[in-house]
């Protein structure tokens, strides 16, 4: 009696996590566009900067009270609609403040985002800070960056 007890509290679940497992597994391979990324190489903060993506209007300086208003340019085609993100990192790479655009579509003409909004963000405390946007293409497979510097007086 205590063996029988034994296979089903401690054998049996490994054998049905197993089955379980290959099932989802077997699925989930079964998916062409499928693309398992669990590997990542190198450090996730690297910071890529393409000369595609340009930030304008951010200042070197600027005063507590004055807000932060930045336009982005891209002369990437691949990236003519996506998802935009402005980022302002404090010294120590903490987020003060995170904005996203979503579904940003400009044609040739017109590649100042955001399209129909702007970013515009007052900072309180006076420090150094890095502004980083970053723009993921339709699909969230591909990005470009820039970042920029400023001070807070």
């Amino acid at each position: 009696m205590a063996t029988r007890l034994a296979y089903v509290v401690f054998i049996l679940p490994i054998f049905l996590s197993i089955a379980f497992g290959s099932a989802v597994m077997a699925d989930v391979l079964q998916s062409p566009d499928r693309e398992l990324n669990m590997w990542r190489i190198g450090p996730t903060s690297t910071l890529t900067h393409d000369k595609s993506i340009k930030i304008i209007g951010l200042e070197k300086q600027y005063l507590v009270s004055t807000p932060i208003e930045i336009q982005v340019k891209i002369d990437d085609s691949f990236f003519d609609c996506g998802d935009l993100y402005v980022t302002i990192y404090s010294g120590q790479n903490t987020v003060i403040t995170q904005s996203g655009f979503f579904k940003q579509c400009f044609d040739e003409n017109n590649a100042i985002l955001p399209v129909d909004d702007e970013f515009s963000e007052i900072i309180d405390a006076p420090g150094q800070y890095e502004l980083v946007v970053k723009m993921n293409d339709q699909n969230q497979k591909s990005s470009i960056s820039a970042s920029g510097k400023f001070t807070i007086k």
